[in-house]
């Protein structure tokens, strides 16, 4: 199967396999699909979505204004949220685009508290996407397996498990 401008492809670089399946028509649906269907949730994808203030704001319990940093030689507003599940910080451009530049999400009810940041450079918006950023060139080698395969495709290595809670 071609992609064809409706089709996601996800792509193993390393392992050198891939599946795709077709795409649905709006982003938001896309990262649904990816997250309830194929069980690929996408870091920060929640920035991605039409309305991004719905998808971060419902649950959140506390905030804070943490004055101003600089991220990228960018000056940002600096805020802290709070959820029960989890803690997240975003860093948003001051000025005449003030788009985020840094998204940190902290997992804490996990041991140690693991989280991940997500820097955001050289956002473009609108007519400044060019459509051929958006072709990808799987090589010939590549094993392609079907959308159903996911489940198990995981960057950890087999010798790994995910412990159940008790």
């Amino acid at each position: 199967m071609k992609p064809s401008g409706k089709t996601v492809t996800l792509f193993g670089k390393n392992a050198k396999i891939y599946a795709q399946a077709d795409a649905p028509s709006t982003l938001d649906q896309l990262i649904d699909v990816l997250r309830n269907k194929y069980h690929r949730p996408l870091p920060a994808a929640d920035m991605l979505m039409s309305d991004v203030y719905q998808q971060l704001m419902p649950l959140v319990v506390n905030t804070k204004d943490l004055g101003s940093g600089v991220i990228g030689g960018v000056e940002c507003d600096h805020l802290a949220f709070r959820t029960k599940e989890v803690d997240w910080q975003i860093w948003i451009a001051q000025g005449a685009r003030p788009l985020p530049c840094r998204y940190v999400v902290t997992s804490v009810k996990e041991n140690r508290a693991p989280q991940y940041v997500i820097d955001f450079r050289a956002w473009k918006t609108g007519t400044e996407v060019p459509s051929d950023q958006f072709n990808l060139s799987i090589p010939a080698d590549a094993k392609k397996l079907s959308p159903d395969q996911l489940r198990d495709f995981d960057e950890l290595p087999s010798i790994f498990a995910i412990k159940k809670r008790k």
